[in-house]
């Protein structure tokens, strides 16, 4: 019974741990308010434009836009969001049709396929809303595919709102420098610094608080992870992943001194 209660304590205290959207992100209000804002004024307000996300990975880049997709989903519903993470496409050119089938466009190949999206983007409709994860993937020889993308929103008449997010700082001032070339199409920038020592402690006892009963871990040594985590990365899954490993070797000790305690009344 005593392992069966301790058991799920740890059961509980691992999933708290797992790098899932929470509902408050913490040390990333500023990035969240940036994000909601820009959103509001694009997509509802009915302006194209475009938006980069830079930052190391576990920097809450996306984890931080997810959140505030889901808390102005029903702000949102009359626009169309297409959410396409780059890694999972075959090349750069991929992003097109993934695109096409998302938008419920028939299917066409090169340049058709380009004209048929822009034709889309520009036609009457409600704004279309789309985010680009792991954007660094879609470097190509000459950034074709790159500028294609970042100029729709300067088309006339265009509907689109781009959101890409990088670990590259510098992917457009690399790649993207004809868009700097006209001021008003390069895309407004927000940069997600890795997190501190103070931030990935607070986001680790926010996470571990929600297990009822004494801490599973203590105080110092989640000041000892985030202090580690800080001075090489900042990198929040890092320090998420740290802890859980940590309780697993806890649960693995106290599992097998429950299993060798001598049973009450002398027994063997």
């Amino acid at each position: 019974q005593l392992f069966r209660q301790e058991g799920t304590c740890y059961q509980q205290a691992k999933q708290a741990l797992h790098a899932a959207v929470p509902d408050r992100l913490q040390g990333r209000e500023r990035e969240t308010g940036i994000l909601r804002q820009f959103l509001r004024e694009h997509v509802l307000g009915r302006r194209p434009g475009s938006l980069y996300v830079s930052g190391a990975p576990g920097t809450g880049k996306t984890a931080c836009l997810s959140r505030v997709l889901l808390d102005c989903k029903d702000e949102l519903a009359r626009s169309r969001t297409v959410v396409l993470n780059c890694m999972a496409l075959g090349s750069p050119q991929s992003v097109f049709p993934a695109l096409a089938q998302h938008l419920g466009l028939p299917v066409a190949t090169g340049r058709e396929r380009i004209r048929s999206l822009e034709k889309h983007l520009t036609a009457q409709g409600p704004m279309v809303l789309l985010v680009l994860d792991e954007l660094d993937q879609l470097e190509s020889k000459g950034q074709d595919v790159l500028y294609t993308l970042f100029e729709w929103p300067q088309l006339p008449s265009s509907r689109l709102v781009l959101v890409g997010l990088a670990n590259a700082l510098d992917l457009t001032d690399r790649s993207l420098v004809r868009l700097g070339a006209h001021q008003a199409g390069s895309p407004q920038l927000l940069h997600f610094p890795p997190y501190t020592k103070e931030q990935l402690t607070c986001i680790l006892q926010e996470r571990l608080g929600q297990v009822a009963g004494d801490p599973v871990l203590d105080s110092a040594a989640l000041q000892f992870c985030a202090r580690k985590v800080s001075a090489v990365s900042g990198d929040a899954r890092k320090a998420l992943d740290v802890c859980r490993r940590a309780v697993e070797v806890v649960e693995l000790e106290v599992r097998g001194q429950t299993l060798l305690k001598p049973l009450p009344g002398g027994e063997s």
